[in-house]
């Protein structure tokens, strides 16, 4: 018998040991069932609806044989995708947890990879019609069975006949422990994939507690309380999306807002009709939010903290969001597979907050590499990490080659950045161990020329990569996004440079202008596109 009250995780975090979110869910479809779960900008979805989502869902898997097995789960951001994750939990299943923005092969690939038997999804994803994607998806795996889930609790369930064609079984609803039958909040119960922006994925191994202890920092560092309503705006199967929006909610028993499809002036308008108070996305997201007519006519007096991150946190940029809204921004620095390395929060000054990825986390220990794989020692340190600690996940599912590549001989586990850390502990990521330009023998930081030229004042998004030369090895191409749409040439972007004194490595030779960044599933800029795109315009020329 659970007996935790509404906001005790924010104080008492450890009496949620041991229990997974299936069962808090359970929990507050008992004790609170009419107050409200999720919000999203047409409904309110109670804990009650909630848990009989996850009850729903359960009953189809079950149709899809006996045993355990695992089950992907491409859905939409919304209420219905953390139904799923219960469902899966309840019925003894891992989840394999797609991204909504995924393509053919992603989803194939992922489906192949996890073995998957069964395939929970909705019959349209971000407005588009996903019977030609479940068709393809049936030529490539004959075997798959289909269920279809909505945010009404209702699903249906299908399987391919043997003779061609499709069967639709009735599903019977039923109730379900909400423990599992097989998991304990220790066991791998979960597996979701690298965002996928240098090629395809891997799938990362997942349990409840490396999630709930991400969860506990998270609400010390943003001082949460008992009365706050969430937004998540990030996608929900990654490591950001999961704590922000399927873990710390539900464990705090509060409301979160949700959107099937990111809009900026949607969010703006929910952080306005909600009083949200805490906001979770990703640098791009609040990007959009500061340069919208809307957020200034809003009144956003509501928000406290937003969490944010996925990719490099622009200092000025994030100066702007707590001048303009009076939130502390904050973010932690680590990866899906590490889990939080480092933290910034409320209490931290500005400059640690806003110029840094905050101080190291009690529980982690890291260690820093240079280029020989030789440990740095010494109060400031820049390398490569590597971590160790109980928020690491258990490594790549069924990748030995990969996880070989993950861990250091002696079992630590690698970060694909290159950090400095200071004498008081702080991280700062200077660039990626694989999205370093190495130009004439130089090693230039593709995150120092994105800083650099997301300055100019016609720059809205940037993206920096190599440009294979015959002479230098390398040069490098800035892919941008304007503001007012009109094309930045490599001349005028130079001449501004160096006026404002930038070193001349980090001056792109080239400057491609885009009307979007190519996006991976994550909410990530696709590196890996953007130098496909840069390879095939710049052919004729490099």
């Amino acid at each position: 018998m659970i007996d935790v009250a509404v906001g005790e995780f924010a104080t008492d975090p450890a009496r949620f040991a041991g229990i997974s979110i299936s069962e808090i869910v359970r929990h507050w479809s008992e004790t609170i069932p009419d107050r409200t779960a999720f919000i999203t900008p047409t409904s309110r979805i109670s804990w009650a609806q909630y848990d009989a989502a996850a009850d729903a869902i359960a009953s189809a898997l079950e149709l899809s044989g006996e045993g355990y097995g695992h089950v992907a789960v491409l859905l939409p951001d919304t209420m219905v995708f953390h139904a799923a994750l219960c469902a899966a939990y309840r019925t003894g299943r891992v989840a394999v947890g797609i991204g909504s923005r995924s393509g053919l092969r992603e989803i194939s690939h992922l489906i192949s990879r996890s073995d998957a038997g069964v395939l929970v999804t909705a019959r349209s994803l971000r407005g588009v019609d996903t019977a030609e994607l479940i068709a393809q998806l049936r030529e490539l795996h004959p075997a798959l069975d289909i269920v279809f889930a909505d945010e009404n609790g209702s699903v249906e369930f299908e399987r391919s006949a043997p003779a061609g064609g499709v069967v639709s079984l009735p599903v019977e609803i039923r109730e379900f422990a909400p423990t599992s039958p097989c998991f304990t909040t220790a066991a791998v119960s979960m597996l979701n994939s690298t965002s996928g922006t240098t090629g395809l994925p891997k799938l990362v191994t997942q349990t409840e507690d490396r999630w709930v202890a991400f969860s506990e920092i998270g609400a010390d560092a943003a001082g949460i309380g008992y009365e706050e309503v969430f937004l998540g705006a990030v996608p929900a199967p990654f490591g950001f999306g999961l704590w922000t929006s399927h873990f710390l909610p539900a464990l705090l028993g509060a409301p979160n807002v949700v959107m099937e499809r990111f809009d900026v002036a949607v969010m703006i308008d929910l952080i306005e009709r909600e009083r949200v108070t805490v906001l979770n996305c990703v640098s791009t997201q609040f990007k959009m939010l500061l340069r919208s007519e809307a957020a200034e006519k809003a009144d956003l007096s509501s928000l406290r903290v937003m969490f944010t991150g996925g990719e490099a946190v622009p200092y000025s940029e994030a100066l702007a969001f707590e001048e303009r809204t009076g939130a502390a921004v904050l973010q932690f620095y680590g990866s899906n597979e590490t889990g939080a390395v480092s933290v910034t929060t409320v209490g931290d000054d500005s400059d640690t907050r806003l110029r840094t990825c905050g101080h190291v986390i009690d529980r982690m220990q890291v260690r820093v590499f240079d280029d020989a794989a030789t440990e740095v020692t010494g109060s400031h340190r820049r390398g490569q990490p590597a971590v160790n600690g109980p928020l690491m996940c258990q490594g790549y599912w069924g990748d030995v080659e990969a996880n070989n590549e993950l861990y250091t001989d002696d079992g630590w586990m690698l970060l694909g950045d290159i950090v400095e850390i200071d004498e008081a502990g702080r991280v700062r990521v200077v660039g990626r161990k694989a999205d370093i330009i190495i130009r004439g023998g130089k090693n230039i930081s593709a995150v120092e020329v994105e800083e650099y030229v997301r300055a100019h004042p016609a720059v809205d998004l940037v993206a920096a990569v190599g440009v294979d030369d015959a002479l230098f090895g390398e040069k490098v191409c800035a892919v941008v996004v304007t503001k007012d749409e009109c094309e930045l040439t490599a001349e005028e972007l130079t001449t501004w440079m160096r006026e404002q004194g930038v070193t001349r490595e980090y001056i792109p030779e080239y400057v491609m202008t885009v009307p979007e960044l190519p996006m991976a599933a994550g909410g990530k800029v696709a590196k890996g596109a953007v130098k496909e795109l840069v390879r095939s315009e710049l052919a004729q020329t490099v």
